[in-house]
């Protein structure tokens, strides 16, 4: 007879965080499906809706047959489908673009830590569906004429090496040309910047609690300014900038789709992405001031990020994951 093959802890940390992302992420759709007119947008915003909602239930049944508490996330309370309209097709667009990228990536980290062999198909099948949604909005972004594709640089004539020293040079002394990967991390961190800040507007228009308010308003500026710190780097390398996302927020500002707790955990979700994203940046670029913007600006959103988690524990909407058991607590309860 086979034994059980219990979850390991990195198995638990991430059927917990697909849970938590599917529901907020679902949540988010079902106010999108609701708006969405453009004919061929619409499809795929439907097949977003009904891929986390696929997860949802997968990752409900592997609770259940571990005996696992079912996270509670977000529900139907957390999102109003009737209210005004606060984004255009465009943003809905451009977020389902996101989103497979940002799935792909964090499936791939979950299939690696994965040994069960359930838990390991789950991931392995998500990122395919992840990576299919990803193509389908992307393609239709480019025949739309709204992708912002990174730059073309020339082909290089020939194979070479770096020779001095200065290749590393940043502050001091003239700066060598951006790299490919350089540019590329640049101005996929403006684009994502860009995209924080129309997510950010359309809340800090709808939120409730004036506490909340302030502290989007103050992510707002945060996002305008590091896509202007990359976006000076690009320009004085006479690389094209991507273009801002003012224009895809509508003027409502009366009924809010959705919570504040929805809110302050979509913000702070996308705080911890913009971290990974400069961590990855820091580890693949040479340039010394690339180097040291983004080690600054992750302090900055480090900092920011631990504000909105004081607010949410403040409020009870912070949900607990997955931990270690306190043994020292164990044994004193017993005294």
């Amino acid at each position: 007879m086979e034994l059980k093959q219990n979850l390991t802890s990195a198995e638990i940390a991430n059927i917990w965080r697909a849970y938590q992302n599917a529901s907020i992420t679902s949540a988010v759709l079902k106010y999108f499906t609701s708006k969405v007119e453009d004919e061929e947008i619409k499809p795929v915003i439907q097949d977003a809706l009904t891929l986390e909602q696929t997860q949802l239930d997968k990752l409900t049944r592997i609770f259940k047959k571990e005996n696992f508490p079912i996270p509670i996330a977000f529900t139907d309370q957390d999102v109003n489908v009737e209210a005004p309209r606060l984004y255009t097709d465009n943003f809905f667009l451009q977020y389902v673009v996101q989103m497979g990228s940002l799935g792909m990536g964090s499936f791939t980290q979950a299939i690696s830590a994965s040994t069960r062999e359930d838990i390991y198909l789950f991931f392995s099948e998500g990122f395919r569906q992840y990576n299919e949604l990803h193509q389908k909005a992307s393609l239709i972004a480019l025949t739309k004429g709204l992708m912002n594709k990174p730059p073309i640089i020339p082909v290089p004539k020939e194979v070479d090496f770096v020779k001095k020293q200065s290749f590393l040079t940043g502050w001091f002394g003239e700066r060598r040309p951006l790299t490919a990967l350089e540019i590329a991390n640049l101005y996929t961190n403006i684009a994502r910047n860009n995209l924080g800040v129309a997510t950010l507007t359309g809340f800090s228009q709808v939120a409730k609690s004036k506490e909340v308010t302030e502290y989007i308003k103050r992510g707002i500026h945060i996002a305008k300014k590091h896509a202007e710190v990359f976006s000076s780097v690009l320009r004085e390398g006479d690389v094209p900038v991507p273009s801002g996302s003012d224009a895809m927020v509508t003027d409502a500002n009366e009924t809010s789709p959705f919570s504040d707790k929805l809110m302050m955990m979509h913000v702070t979700a996308m705080i911890g992405l913009g971290i990974s994203f400069y961590g990855m940046s820091i580890s693949t670029n040479i340039r010394r001031d690339l180097i040291t913007h983004y080690t600054r600006l992750s302090g900055e959103i480090a900092l920011y990020s631990e504000d909105g988690t004081n607010i949410m524990i403040d409020n009870g909407w912070l949900e607990e994951p997955p931990r270690m058991v306190a043994r020292d607590d164990l044994v004193n309860s017993k005294k």
